[in-house]
């Protein structure tokens, strides 16, 4: 029997810059470096020998977790329990005080880098900022930072302060902190936040892994478990909408009111992004059928300050083909899949009935084993944009990627997501906000045996940042020793120089460059 065809079906070009610009995406950091000035004093306070040291052994009963509030110490779950609000379009953020007295600023969740950064002048797209001369307690270290994403970048320069989590950890804490001064394409029209919160490892923090981040300060000075939790409920909600959706940071453990069902854990691969290894993908059931290392080129990292789920080229388009062919749509343009469109059905119907569900396989702790997340196509069918009474229009929520696959916002507000760096390792648990009209967009099944794959699907070549620092580094001084001899040629007298002959001269018949003297 054939498939029906989508019943008022619209195609809507998204070419308003406007409406580009208004999606949140902070994709990986890959730049290359820039070449270093001088050598600059190293920041303060600098990473301890040991972060988070001796919290290993209250924690083994809870498998390296801390799982209930402490009424006599400094963590209250409970009260981290909606400390966010946002939404996939424009990023969630977490209310801080900072300074002395303190100033309030909204700072945008960021698991895909590192460091503490709050705009510190005025910005056309910024509703306040950090003034540091109104804090008695800032101290600037007179060093210059820049970080560059993929899209946009910021420079600033960096200093300490402290600061206050109204509903977070009890307490003031000092952290180390950029000031914004210049920025491009970072902050954008509309978003509700001021700053970022980088929560990755310190091997990405700028200007170097000696700046101690955020969380690792908290586990130093508020002496709590090196993990913290993150959910986000912006599930089947209009992207970029009203910006109020709720969400959880959980610093120090998990709260259980924020999950379903049970926890599972795949290791992490590097401490530099969270940095996961994913074994295949399926899309209505059905096996992609890749090289497991095509999911894994050249990283795949969970990264909370990505919009979409972003897919290597090759995955893409694999992924695209087999949602068009096991989709109830007979026709459907190409710009929806690359973005540029969105699709438009009348309010009354659900077009999520007509797509597949998208599952994604990790490796377990056991490495004989293995589990999928999967997105039913409420999250990956994002509402974005009604138009009068009777249109609501949709995005497409996956991309393609040049350098990684990316677990991003469309993924991650199904899931409570557990970063449980003590014990080096990333947990998913089924979302009880992933949920639209009432019903589930989101599941966690396992175990499944790894036979069938290779025993690694990550490559065992991987270019970190400082890597690429050592690369630029050797190159910057062999051009130097290049120019330094041909300077050295340059002022040889001529009476030292060779003085060719006629036999010495290339005629044009030996000359690469004959076609020249023609």
């Amino acid at each position: 029997m054939a498939a029906p065809a989508a019943p008022s079906l619209l195609l809507l070009l998204a070419g308003a810059a406007g409406l580009s610009r208004a999606f949140f995406s902070l994709p990986l950091r890959v730049s290359q470096p820039a070449a270093p000035r001088a050598s600059p004093p190293a920041p303060l306070p600098l990473r301890p020998g040991s972060a988070g040291g001796g919290q290993r052994d209250a924690q083994d009963e809870a498998g390296g977790l801390a799982l209930a509030s402490d009424p006599a110490g400094s963590l209250n779950f409970l009260a981290m329990v909606e400390n966010l609000q946002g939404d996939s379009g424009r990023g969630y953020y977490l209310e801080m005080l900072i300074g002395t007295p303190p100033q309030a600023l909204n700072i945008l969740v960021d698991t895909g880098s590192s460091n503490f950064a709050v705009a510190g002048v005025p910005d056309p797209d910024v509703t306040s900022y950090f003034n540091t001369e109104l804090s008695s307690t800032y101290k600037s270290q007179g060093i210059e930072v820049t970080v560059k994403y993929s899209q946009g970048s910021w420079t600033g320069v960096l200093g300490t302060d402290v600061i206050t989590i109204p509903k977070g950890i009890d307490g003031s804490y000092t952290i180390n902190i950029a000031t914004i001064l210049e920025s491009e394409n970072f902050f954008l029209p509309g978003v509700k936040w001021h700053g970022i919160l980088g929560l990755a490892y310190d091997i990405l923090a700028k200007p170097s892994s000696s700046v101690e981040t955020f969380f690792d300060s908290l586990v130093r000075q508020a002496k709590i478990p090196n993990i913290f939790s993150l959910q986000m409920c912006g599930a089947g909600l209009p992207v970029s909408g009203s910006g109020t959706n709720g969400g959880s940071l959980v610093l120090g453990g998990i709260e259980p009111s924020l999950y379903k069902g049970n926890i599972w854990y795949t290791p992490i691969k590097e401490e530099w992004y969270y940095q996961v290894e994913i074994l295949k993908l399926e899309v209505g059931g059905q096996n992609l059928e890749l090289d497991c290392r095509e999911y894994n080129a050249d990283k795949a990292i969970v990264d909370s300050g990505t919009t979409l789920l972003r897919l290597p080229q090759k995955v893409f388009s694999a992924v695209v083909q087999a949602i068009a062919r096991t989709s109830l749509i007979q026709e459907f343009s190409s710009g929806f899949w690359s973005g540029s469109q969105l699709a438009c059905w009348d309010k009354t119907e659900r077009p999520w009935s007509l797509f597949p569900k998208l599952s994604i396989y990790m490796r377990d702790e056991n490495s004989s084993r293995s589990f999928r997340i999967s997105i039913l196509p409420q999250l990956y069918i994002q509402p974005i944009l009604g138009i009068g009474e009777n249109l609501q229009c949709y995005r497409f929520g996956i991309s393609s990627s040049t350098n990684a696959l990316v677990i991003g916002a469309t993924v991650m507000e199904g899931f409570y997501v557990i970063f449980d760096r003590a014990q080096r390792r990333v947990g998913f648990a089924v979302s009880p906000c992933a949920e639209v009209d009432g019903s589930p967009v989101s599941e966690i099944e396992g175990p499944f045996t790894t036979t069938d794959v290779a025993s690694n699907c990550v490559s065992s070549i991987t270019f970190h940042e400082p890597v690429l620092w050592i690369a630029s580094y050797a190159l910057m001084s062999l051009c130097g020793i290049i120019l330094l001899i041909l300077i050295i040629l340059l002022l040889i007298p001529p009476r030292c120089q060779h003085r060719y002959t006629d036999n010495d001269v290339v005629n044009d018949e030996s000359s690469l460059v004959r076609h020249r003297w023609k």
